[in-house]
């Protein structure tokens, strides 16, 4: 593995054009079609993002397909859930979507769904690998898979959005807000839009083409935010959001054009869900993994929920989502899963939760963040390199005190405040990010937690 190719349970990433080649896409299209054909699957959905280099990623990965005689269900660019739920509808027995989220420009990335619409698991990405290793065997000219499109992806996805008893949609209609969108120029703007002309929301736009030219860093932190920011003041708007390049995730700007944190998203969502849960049929549960910030777990608590944490990793909190029965979960980067939908991160979902609490509570999005615990997150990175259990083990002797979690890098807690410490699944770096009450305490927390390495 090279430092920019990264392969994971569920797929790769790495740059285009010298880690990710059509070649290399192909192989292991051709090797998740061998997957499915050995589990008696027949077809499988595939999609992507914005990027410019989609269209020849997925005409390498149909043919990769074709090749192994599996069928090939083309949504096209779409968001990432978008093409989860589709997986489902059309019983495929895998999906393939063609993104690198949050990265930057120069990447691309394959990312391996299963039947169940949920990222592949480590064993059957381990058996996905080993064909490729292998080389999967091909069909004959008689035996190559067919192709054929499916545009109402995406209008069903919204069709079932605004199904959910989780939101009254006419209260959201009648309020008229008004929500200034960036969607980086991904692929977020044609679903974001139609979501938000279904609600009767106004929209102040900008980043809305879908060229996959991104005119920021594209992921829907903070510090990317300030033009949406700008927006938000420029425009009067209630509100702004953002969406990472394949809207699974959802980041808000309040209405005085503050960047809030990601992690408000899933808190507010969680709220919104557990306000409108039938009357006694609790206890509830809300799942989110061990970066998550505590907002989220005080959400829970306040909605009479327990709270549950899972090893970070979409497909991890998802199979938690399913094993405890919750109601609602998702990661702390503006990821909400509502499993009531489908157990995937989704923006379109997020933003119209984020709407329902604000109709519900007649507040706006500062006062929300106001009434809640306040605490600060920090987030740093570090080389990847050296014993990575050496450096657990002198974190644990420098804190004896804390409440230790292993089960996926370490997450060090007390009460009031936390440190996790895990090399990324995406990135050639150890993630360090701490939690308190004042941003000084946070950072003293990474500073400590470097030095210690």
């Amino acid at each position: 593995m090279s430092d920019t190719l990264m392969i994971s349970v569920s797929g790769m990433r790495g740059h285009v054009g010298s880690d990710l080649t059509p070649e290399l896409v192909a192989r292991h299209a051709a090797a998740l079609g061998a997957w499915v054909k050995s589990r008696g699957g027949a077809s499988v959905v595939i999609g992507r993002d914005a990027r410019t280099s989609g269209p020849m990623f997925t005409l390498a990965a149909t043919a990769g397909f074709q090749s192994v005689g599996i069928d090939v269900i083309d949504v096209g660019v779409a968001p990432t859930p978008t093409v989860q739920m589709a997986v489902e509808f059309h019983h495929a027995g895998a999906g393939l979507i063609i993104t690198a989220s949050h990265n930057p420009i120069e990447w691309n990335a394959l990312k391996f769904v299963g039947p169940d619409g949920i990222f592949l698991n480590a064993e059957s990405g381990a058996a996905v690998r080993t064909l490729a290793e292998q080389g999967p065997p091909r069909s004959g000219w008689d035996g190559i898979g067919a192709y054929r499109v499916d545009d109402e992806a995406i209008a069903r996805h919204l069709d079932a959005i605004c199904e959910l008893p989780e939101l009254d949609i006419p209260a959201i209609r009648a309020a008229g807000f008004h929500v200034a969108l960036d969607c980086v120029r991904g692929a977020g703007s044609p679903t974001m839009l139609a979501l938000f002309e279904r609600l009767n929301v106004r929209v102040t736009g900008i980043n809305l083409e879908v060229d996959g030219i991104f005119p920021r860093e594209p992921e829907p932190i903070p510090e990317n935010l300030g033009a949406l920011g700008d927006l938000v003041r420029a425009s009067g708007a209630d509100l702004g959001m953002a969406v990472d390049p394949d809207v699974d995730r959802l980041a808000l700007v309040d209405e005085t054009g503050h960047p809030i944190g990601e992690d408000y998203t899933l808190a507010i969502a969680a709220a919104a869900v557990l306000a409108r849960q039938p009357s006694g049929s609790g206890p509830h549960t809300v799942v989110a993994n061990l970066s998550t910030s505590l907002v989220v777990e005080d959400a829970a608590k306040a909605g009479g929920a327990r709270f549950h944490r899972a090893p970070v990793g979409e497909a991890n909190v998802a199979r938690d989502i399913v094993g405890e029965r919750a109601v609602i979960g998702g990661e702390g980067n503006g990821g909400v899963i509502l499993p009531a939908l489908h157990v995937g991160r989704d923006a379109p979902l997020g933003a119209a939760l984020i709407l329902q609490r604000l109709v519900t509570t007649g507040e706006r999005l500062s006062a929300l963040v106001r009434s809640a615990p306040q605490y600060v997150i920090v987030k740093a990175k570090a080389p990847r390199g050296g014993d990575l259990a050496a450096q657990y083990a002198a974190l644990r002797t420098l804190w004896p005190e804390a409440t230790a979690d292993d089960r996926d890098g370490l997450r060090l807690s007390w009460p009031d405040r936390w440190i996790h410490v895990r090399p990324s699944g995406t990135e050639p770096i150890v993630r360090l990010i701490a939690e308190a009450p004042t941003g000084a305490d946070a950072e003293a927390l990474i500073a400590q937690a470097r030095a210690a390495r």
